[in-house]
């Protein structure tokens, strides 16, 4: 498709002709996915990012203003959604980290006022993320087969004892040094 042509589509669409838009849509998507997701590396959220980069530019489609390619501007609103979408990401991490310190530091305070020891060996099961802490501490803590344990979690028994391994791997690893 020839820039003519195209302008002569984004002019029907913000007249309000939806088909025009949605020939738009099908003429970018292919180009605008490849860019999210090479950005994203994550398909589903490719997926995500694009249908909301069309939809803010069907919103905004009277902003534009054709000084740059229609393609261009998809690309910018698909960027700063990108952009935004990573800090809010490291937003709710820091979050999450602060939550989990206070968290840790409150069970150490009321694990020495009942008189237990907080150990190596807490600090660094505590470390561990809880994908892995969950099933070492249901097998080796509480007993559970690893049968149980999958049942509870709802994953595979390899999966349990791959968990359960690599956790206790990376335990023994801090450890070492």
């Amino acid at each position: 498709m020839d820039q003519t042509d195209e302008k002569e589509l984004i002019m029907q669409a913000k007249n309000g002709e939806d088909a025009a838009f949605s020939k738009l849509f099908q003429l970018h998507y292919p180009f605008l996915y490849q860019y999210v997701l090479k950005s994203t590396l994550h398909p589903d959220l490719t997926e995500d990012l694009v249908q909301e980069t069309m939809l803010k530019a069907y919103i905004s489609l009277q902003q534009f203003q054709g000084s740059a390619k229609f393609s261009t501007w998809l690309i910018s609103i698909a960027s700063r959604l990108i952009i935004d979408h990573q800090r809010r990401k490291k937003r709710e991490y820091r979050k999450t980290q602060a939550a989990r310190e206070d968290a840790l530091r409150k069970m150490k305070w009321e694990s020495s006022l009942r008189g237990h020891e907080w150990n190596d060996y807490l600090e660094m099961f505590a470390a561990l993320e809880p994908e892995f802490r969950m099933p070492i501490l249901l097998r080796h803590y509480y007993g559970f087969t690893y049968p149980e344990v999958a049942k509870m979690l709802k994953i595979k028994e390899g999966t349990v004892k791959s968990r359960v391994h690599h956790g206790l791997k990376k335990i023994r690893k801090e450890w070492d040094r």
